[in-house]
């Protein structure tokens, strides 16, 4: 797939990742103006900071919207930094123009609404030197995810990168947000020459989990980290369990193990086609055994037998689980590789007897 892109034009340090950090809202100008001098003081080139903050239920504090920009820009004028916010309609975009905002980023909740995103591609329009990230949708949805940066890019918008910031789950997790891994590495397949930048403050919720989730996302080839950080976290009037603050910040960036990569060692590249060759021979063992699940279907449609036998998938299950582990592969994955399987020969079986 193609984006018209070119480069996102922030700062950065020479085969550095690109850093944003900042509050997660933009509370008074003195907690502004101190988390912005303490992040400047330690490298940091980009600023951001929530001035719209909707939250889910209102009645708590949603931001001091037009209010806190000419702090953000007090920050670019006063540090040098380049600073962002996040815009969720045109008149937030309009206003973030008029006060020199930088780039911008789209929130998960609008980036699921085609809507929102066409009005706010047609309000960014006259803004195509601006750079605009956008978050993931709040539901694993890639293409929902993919039509949210054509619609800026069709609006002429060429500035683009994707933030991933995880997805969104009922259930009581480790994470905040489930990181899914799987979508983001799909989404730079598909589009390679899209920036992407983990948000590890919204992934895991909590600021212990903030390192290994910054090393996790520079491991798989993103291009920077947008982290909230705030000069005093525990009394942050949103999201302060997630903050940390300039020096924390620091002291994590010091100990990221940045990775090459462009580069292809041999040794790697020889390890990579034994790679290629067993994924090509689990691709002909699953025909195999999709091809016997098909006479087994025949078999159960010549003697009127139903498809699905609950005491065998048991069986198969267990068995599988039991064998995973004693190979040193995480139950809990095999059981749900073989449901998958086991899915699809039920498909297959099911079209043979519906002939």
């Amino acid at each position: 797939m193609e984006l018209e892109l070119l480069p996102l034009g922030l700062s950065q340090q020479d085969n550095q990742p690109i850093i944003i950090a900042g509050p997660c809202s933009a509370e008074t100008e003195e907690q502004v103006m101190t988390t912005a001098r303490q992040l400047a003081d330690k490298g940091c080139k980009n600023f951001r900071a929530g001035v719209w903050k909707p939250r889910t239920k209102p009645g708590c504090f949603e931001g001091n919207g037009e209010k806190a920009l000419p702090w953000l820009k007090r920050v670019k004028d006063e540090t040098g930094m380049l600073v962002s916010t996040e815009v969720a309609t045109p008149e937030h975009v309009e206003l973030a123009l008029k006060y020199g905002i930088d780039f911008f980023w789209i929130g998960a909740r609008t980036t699921a609404n085609p809507f929102a995103m066409q009005a706010l591609a047609d309000a960014l329009a006259d803004a195509k030197d601006c750079a605009v990230l956008v978050k993931n949708p709040v539901n694993p949805d890639l293409e929902l995810w993919i039509g949210a940066l054509q619609r800026l890019n069709q609006a002429g918008i060429k500035r683009l990168g994707a933030i991933h910031r995880g997805f969104s789950t009922y259930e009581q997790k480790l994470y905040r947000n489930l990181p899914m891994w799987q979508i983001p590495i799909e989404l730079q397949r598909r589009i390679p020459s899209l920036p992407i930048i983990g948000d590890p403050s919204h992934i895991g919720g909590r600021r212990e989990l903030i390192a290994p989730l910054c090393q996790q996302g520079l491991d798989l080839g993103f291009d920077g980290l947008i982290v909230e950080s705030h000069c005093k976290p525990d009394e942050a009037w949103s999201d302060a369990a997630q903050q940390v603050t300039p020096e924390l910040l620091d002291y994590i960036l010091s100990l990221l193990v940045v990775r090459d990569k462009k580069t292809t060692r041999e040794e790697l590249s020889r390890l990579r086609s034994l790679i290629d060759e067993m994924d090509n021979n689990l691709i002909d063992l699953l025909a195999k055994r999709f091809q016997l699940c098909r006479k087994i279907g025949k078999f159960k449609k010549a003697h009127n037998m139903t498809v699905l036998q609950s005491t065998r998938y048991n069986e198969m299950m267990e068995k599988c689980s039991a064998q995973g582990s004693l190979c040193g592969i995480d139950p809990v994955f095999s059981k749900h590789l073989f449901e998958l399987i086991h899915e699809e020969s039920v498909r297959q079986q099911l079209n043979i007897i519906n002939q």
